[in-house]
């Protein structure tokens, strides 16, 4: 392979999903775990043998299940998208399938471009250049009677546990009333009993539970008793269980931080800006600011060896801030994750806070230069534009309807937290995922393609159309595109191009970088 430069990000599935470059799911949304990490590696002979491969090879890159189709030995290119990276590189990727994130040197990317004009593999090719390119899904085995479909089956359950609607914040965004309700020991257990019950019934092998609220660290010891249990239940049924609180971590203690440690459960806290910009989203009950106890937090957690992972909401209120905030999270080497505000029925006389095109698209870019300058180890596609995956080719935005269940402090059981008022069913139901996959009349999370706006869109799979419940307060449908869709197209190619320095940068790191 000598003059080829071809540079991967690495993918671990043992690790924390904050950590392998998946959106983290540790903000409050409920990204949809359709990836499952695997990969079917093709050798060079599959490529050249009787002139046909018995491998469906876009498999090998997507991270996706994709369903084999029947196929001739013929390679051709994908729709591809470029970016340049300088000193002789660039960044490689597919943008009709979100798949093949890849940088190469101008030698790899001559040869990727013979391909455009479908042709077969010739023996003076070099077969392992080629091996790779279509094991990082830059290349296709070329079919003109059937195409690859995404079998978009979800992995991992997920299950908000909204154990009080208690809160000692009172933050501009918020959707809760915040009444005095707390959930019970018994109704906890109980959801417990049905989350595994849907997790059996429909054959996942992993339970995530975000413990939520109001503010979940007032309700601590019912967090440490429902996750032993939920540990009990996972040994019993063979299910990987992983947990994170949601917290806004002014309660957070040195105590509470040994507890998550012992129970191996993460902590995810919200921090808006620095300064004035955290306290204009997130004030105390009393209106005092909550900047300073928050870093204090974070600082406290780091000490006692918990990283805590960081969920931004931006709006156009603080967009300017994020340049800071973001120096601030590199510094101390923290996940992220960076969301969009979304209106609600509470928040909607807040009109600062409505998306401004272009204060989110100048904001967010002076944040993209601040990571540019730290570029960090681990990936940041997962979590780096609001609900779009970046990592891998997705054709839901999130899991509402599909792997994600919401239980509120009465054992009323919903879509989504945001809906968490409307609710499908309850606790004592056999299968409550059942219940909610079948619902027409709440929220309705559609895949891309029957999206309008969406079909023809080449960032299709990447977005998968934007959040469901923003979509539909702005137009009144599910099936459109997002009305943040500019904002996302805007953000797309210098989100991958910083995956694309980062890979360079960590070139020598075989944690960070499969380089072939």
């Amino acid at each position: 392979m000598t003059g080829y430069t071809l540079l991967h990000p690495v993918i671990h599935p043992t690790l924390p999903s904050a950590d392998r470059g998946q959106c983290d799911c540790d903000c409050d949304c409920a990204c949809v775990s359709e990836l499952n990490n695997s990969r079917i590696v093709l050798s060079a002979n599959q490529l050249i043998e009787n002139d046909q491969c018995d491998c469906a090879c876009n498999v090998c890159a997507s991270n996706d299940e994709i369903t084999p189709q029947p196929f001739v030995a013929v390679v051709s290119s994908p729709d591809l998208f470029y970016k340049d990276l300088g000193d002789n590189h660039l960044l490689a990727c597919s943008r009709s399938t979100g798949s093949g994130i890849t940088v190469l040197n101008s030698l790899g990317r001559d040869l990727l471009e013979s391909f455009r004009i479908p042709r077969p593999i010739d023996p003076s090719d070099n077969l392992e250049v080629i091996t790779s390119m279509m094991n990082f899904g830059l290349l296709e085995i070329h079919n003109d009677k059937t195409t690859a479909q995404f079998n978009s089956s979800p992995q991992i359950l997920t299950a908000w546990l909204h154990l009080t609607d208690r809160c000692n914040l009172r933050c501009s965004y918020c959707y809760l009333p915040h009444v005095r309700e707390d959930m019970s020991s018994e109704i906890g257990h109980t959801a417990v009993d049905a989350i595994f019950r849907s997790a059996v019934s429909n054959g996942f092998k992993q339970v995530k539970l975000k413990y939520a609220g109001g503010e979940p660290l007032l309700r601590f010891s019912l967090v440490q008793e429902l996750h032993a249990y939920a540990q009990q239940m996972a040994d019993k049924h063979d299910i990987e269980l992983e947990g994170v609180v949601l917290s806004n971590g002014t309660l957070l203690t040195s105590e509470i931080v040994e507890a998550l440690n012992t129970l191996g459960l993460r902590l995810m806290i919200s921090l808006d800006g620095l300064g004035q910009y955290h306290d204009a989203h997130r004030p105390y009950a009393g209106g005092r600011g909550t900047f300073d106890d928050v870093a204090d937090a974070v600082d406290l957690a780091l000490e006692h060896g918990l990283a805590p992972s960081i969920s931004v909401t931006v709006s156009s209120r603080t967009a300017q801030g994020l340049p800071k905030l973001m120096a601030w999270i590199l510094e101390r080497d923290l996940p992220f994750s960076l969301n969009f505000y979304r209106e609600n029925e509470l928040s909607a006389t807040h009109e600062d806070m409505r998306l401004d095109e272009e204060k989110i698209i100048d904001g967010m870019l002076a944040a993209f230069n601040v990571i540019e300058k730290n570029l960090p180890r681990r990936s940041f596609l997962g979590g780096l534009i609001d609900r779009a995956n970046l990592s891998a080719p997705h054709t839901h935005t999130c899991g509402v309807g599909q792997n994600y269940l919401v239980f509120d402090q009465n054992g009323q059981v919903a879509k989504c937290q945001m809906h968490i008022r409307k609710p499908v069913t309850d606790v004592h139901a056999e299968d409550p995922l059942a219940l909610i996959r079948a619902d027409q009349i709440g929220i309705q999370n559609l895949p891309v393609m029957e999206k309008e706006g969406c079909r023809s869109c080449e960032w299709r799979h990447w977005c998968a159309g934007g959040c469901p419940l923003e979509t539909h307060r702005a137009t009144g449908r599910y099936d459109v595109k997002s009305p943040n869709c500019k904002i996302y197209k805007a953000l797309f190619p210098e989100a991958l191009r910083l995956e694309g320095l980062r890979l360079l940068k960590y070139q020598d790191d075989p944690e960070v970088v499969a380089k072939l």
